[in-house]
Order: C-alpha cells, then sequence, then structure tokens
C-alpha cells in the first residue's frame, strides 16, 4: 500500500458515496486507474463495504448504553453460548470480547430508558452464563462527523 492507496482511503472514510472522477481529481490519478485501485482495495480485503451512517434517534433508537458484561465461567462453552446469544439481539449494536473488569463491552441502542431496563432484565440478563451487567448511559456521543461547538 503506497501513499495514493492511504489517500484513496481517507477520502473514501469521509466521503463513501464519491463519484469515482471525484475520488480520482481529488487524489491525483486519472479515473481508471483509480477504480483499479479501488477495485484492488476491495478484493484485498482493505476495503470492507459501504454503508450508510443512520441517526439512530430517527429509527427509535435515542438511547446508548454501554453495558459491561461479566461471565460467571470462561470455558469454550460458555464463551460460544454467550457470544451466540448476544449477537442475536438487535439492540446490540456492537460487541466487544476485551480484557479488564469486564469480560465484554457491549454498546446497545433503545428507544428509551424504560425500554433499556426492559432489555436489561428480559434479555441481556438472561443470557447464558451472564454474572454481572454494568450499565452506562450516553449523554453526549463525539465523533470526527459531528461538531463538538
Amino acid at each position: 500500500m503506497d501513499e495514493v492507496d492511504r489517500s484513496i482511503l481517507a477520502v473514501l472514510e469521509q466521503h463513501g458515496r464519491i463519484s469515482n472522477s471525484e475520488l480520482a481529481a481529488r487524489v491525483g490519478l486519472s479515473p481508471s486507474p483509480c477504480l483499479r485501485r479501488v477495485r484492488q482495495l476491495e478484493e484485498a480485503g482493505v476495503i470492507r463495504g459501504y454503508r450508510a451512517l443512520i441517526d439512530p434517534a430517527a429509527i427509535g433508537r435515542g438511547l446508548r448504553v454501554f453495558a459491561g458484561v461479566r461471565l460467571m465461567r470462561h470455558t469454550r462453552a460458555d464463551v460460544v453460548a454467550f457470544e451466540r446469544g448476544v449477537t442475536r439481539l438487535p439492540e446490540v449494536v456492537a460487541c466487544h470480547h476485551i480484557t479488564g473488569n469486564f469480560d465484554y463491552l457491549l454498546q446497545v441502542e433503545v428507544a428509551d430508558l424504560p425500554a433499556y431496563e426492559d432489555f436489561h432484565a428480559n434479555q441481556l440478563a438472561t443470557l447464558h452464563g451472564v454474572a454481572t451487567v454494568s450499565s452506562y448511559v450516553t449523554m453526549k456521543t463525539l465523533t470526527a462527523d459531528t461538531d463538538a461547538g
């Protein structure tokens, strides 16, 4: 991977729907070589896909909670059963296996606090092997595509 590939990736990270001709102009290539490079990056798995960033509140998921989950046991069977169950929950946007005080850190998106209470009691806490859940309600999220000012 060279500097041109890195430039292509930087532009696509910020503007995934940019046309190939505009991308080529921004990185200093003609359209054909630019398209060839993008396809090579896709085929190599460097570019894993393209997606739309959806406003969670617009689809009834205005509350984001990070949940630290600790398992009772760490046998392969317990881990597999937990992971199989947690990945089936549509409220769980991301599940990270981590080190530290928790075994997993989940990003959960639901409509509001009563919806999270229901999710926590009736789905998350009932998953195989869950010993404890510590919840952290998000007050504000700052990202590169939001204005913190």
